[in-house]
């Protein structure tokens, strides 16, 4: 079970969008990422690869933890939103669950629930409305 602090130093490290550096930094070398229902993917050397290829793709990320994060002994559940702009200036915004499972301090399981309907770019002037 992460303590408080642990928990919400995670949170920071992904709002600060060092989500590279709260892979290495708060997962297992065996822990496991999966979108939805899709197959996991598995080790953190590989959830750091793809993490770095999505990271790649955009010109910004903005990353937020829409709080309260939900704790149940070694079981987190987090709201994230976030903002994508890609080189191409379109926008992509997500919003998500991710619920984990942790072991001590750091992330064993994680799943993310979302809408793929979410990943539909849009033009960025539409974003200052």
């Amino acid at each position: 079970m992460p303590t408080a602090d642990t928990l919400a130093r995670f949170i920071a490290r992904v709002e600060q969008n060092a989500h590279v550096a709260a892979i290495e930094e708060f997962y297992w070398p065996e822990a496991s990422m999966q979108e939805n229902l899709n197959p996991p993917r598995v080790g953190r050397d590989a959830l750091v690869a793809n993490e770095r290829r999505v990271l790649d793709k955009a010109r910004s990320v903005r990353s937020e933890c829409i709080g309260p994060a939900f704790v149940n002994g070694d079981f987190v559940v987090i709201r994230w939103r976030f903002r994508f702009e890609a080189h191409d200036g379109t926008v992509r915004e997500l919003e998500e669950l991710a619920y984990q499972q942790w072991q001590g301090e750091r992330i064993l399981r994680e799943q993310f629930f979302y809408d793929p309907a979410q990943f539909v770019p849009r033009p960025a002037k539409e974003d200052a409305a």
